[in-house]
């Protein structure tokens, strides 16, 4: 259980890292940086949907006896539907536009934008909540070291989504205090998130499989909806490729080497 709340801790102290860069770097991120950040994140998500959720939920179905395609299927095209509501319900903005998505709110723009951040913060928690329930459950093909790299790897692409949160946030006028706040608080969702899904899937263990998938469909969403077309936008958008290949390879490597 030790691992598990560090597990929970390590990700949301990511986000807060990277937050904390408000107070180190005077100008704001470099747009091809973000890019670049962007990417890598992305690439980090689509790995982990794969080697840590997807591919655990479709070996999980079979040692179950159940059509290994189908709670992978289902729970994916779930866990994409659910984002589509949330993105559709939850105002908020983008730090590239400066027209609200959601329903019309009379919220301000630095509380629309780290609400945006968040949104993208609910699927990792579920992510990682499911994936612990998983190994503290046993005898379901996760290890505690395979759980640990997810949330290691979750914490060091929130590092930069920090950094894109809070840089902004104190060009437009905030005092670096405030940015680091907004940065920082944006990232708490993951552990909360995370620790109603273990709860949750403590006493439904025969749907893992389907929480797994649902949580690799949720991050999709994002990467798909959100940080892809976020990171192609303008010039360079090569640069973003590249931090795709990185976040993913790297994701990958952890998931292997500590899973």
């Amino acid at each position: 259980m030790k691992e598990a709340i560090i597990g929970l801790i390590i990700p949301f102290l990511g986000t807060t890292l990277g937050a904390g860069m408000v107070f180190f770097v005077k100008k704001e991120i470099k747009p091809s940086i973000q890019k670049l950040l962007l990417g890598f994140a992305s690439g980090v998500m689509i790995a982990a949907s794969i080697w840590s959720l997807l591919i655990p939920a479709i070996d999980m179905a079979e040692e179950q006896n159940k059509i290994a395609w189908l709670p992978a299927t289902v729970g994916f095209l779930l866990g994409m539907g659910f984002l589509l509501i949330l993105d559709t319900i939850i105002p908020h903005l983008h730090n590239s536009t400066s027209n609200p998505e959601g329903v019309k709110s009379k919220l301000n723009r630095t509380t629309m934008l780290v609400f945006a951040v968040t949104l993208h913060n609910i699927p990792e928690g579920i992510a990682i909540g499911v994936v612990f329930a998983g190994a503290l459950a046993g005898n379901m093909g996760i290890s505690l070291a395979g759980a640990l790299a997810l949330s290691i790897g979750i914490a060091i692409q929130n590092f930069p989504e920090g950094a894109i949160i809070s840089m902004p946030l104190k060009a437009e006028g905030n005092s670096r205090k405030k940015a680091f706040m907004y940065g920082a608080l944006s990232g708490i969702v993951e552990p909360i998130a995370a620790l109603v899904t273990i709860l949750l899937t403590s006493i439904m263990v025969p749907v893992l499989p389907f929480l797994l998938a649902f949580a690799a469909g949720a991050m999709i969403y994002v990467v798909v909806e959100e940080l892809i077309p976020e990171s192609q936008k303008g010039n360079h958008s090569n640069i973003a490729t590249i931090g795709v290949a990185v976040g993913f390879a790297l994701m990958m490597i952890l998931d292997v080497a500590l899973g």
